[in-house]
């Protein structure tokens, strides 16, 4: 991706928060037809270092497991928060006119290797890790347990894990880093006062963005 120095994100650990508050991902592959885009939630384990591995399941159905082209890369895109930004929000609008519409947003792109993993065994393990996570908020929280076990089995050999360990992951945090400190108030404010469902997210990474 087109990528300025100043909006590139690196730190490992920042980039790993926006993965896990937003695991829904678009896993961009290659096969013998062209690029295929899939969207799988997946989960992020840091470890080895530098970049960590991400991990998720497909339905067996699903060809990516069996079409991706053997040693070819592949991309995963994590989309964060993001919203519109208008000019007339910039100091600059009443100083010069010379001003236009820009989005701000949130992304992190992760490369690497798909490798299959097509094993009962780790795919339950996964799972009960998945779903532990995402079930940890309710007072009840369901279990993989929960459902009968033939059942159980019958759904894990209706899918296939994949794994891919990361060889590069990079960050875009797109926060009015360009614009002068009196046009970044600016944003600051127009959105808290707009209050969309990711303006105060927004709002808060240009804060936190500031270079003054």
């Amino acid at each position: 991706m087109y990528l300025p120095p100043l909006f590139e994100e690196t730190r490992i650990e920042v980039l790993a928060v926006l993965i896990h508050e937003h695991p829904l991902a678009t896993l961009v592959t290659q096969n013998d037809a062209g690029l295929v885009a899939n969207h799988i939630p997946m989960e992020f384990d840091p470890a080895p270092a530098p970049f960590g591995v991400l991990r998720a399941h497909v339905a067996r159905a699903n060809p990516v497991w069996r079409e991706t082209q053997a040693g070819s890369e592949v991309l995963v895109i994590f989309q964060g928060p993001s919203t519109y930004v208008t000019p007339s929000w910039y100091e600059t609008k009443k100083e010069t006119g010379k001003v236009v519409p820009t989005w701000n947003y949130v992304v992190v792109h992760a490369r690497g290797q798909l490798v299959v993993r097509d094993d009962p065994l780790w795919l339950r393990a996964f799972l009960e890790k998945l779903t532990d996570r995402h079930e940890s908020g309710r007072a009840v929280p369901w279990k993989v347990g929960d459902a009968p076990e033939d059942f159980i089995q019958s759904q894990l050999r209706a899918i296939v894990g994949i794994e891919i360990p990361l060889t590069a992951l990079t960050g875009k945090w797109k926060m009015s880093q360009n614009r002068p400190p009196a046009d970044r108030a600016g944003v600051i404010r127009g959105l808290r006062e707009r209050g969309g469902p990711s303006d105060a997210q927004i709002a808060d990474g240009v804060r936190r963005s500031g270079r003054d």
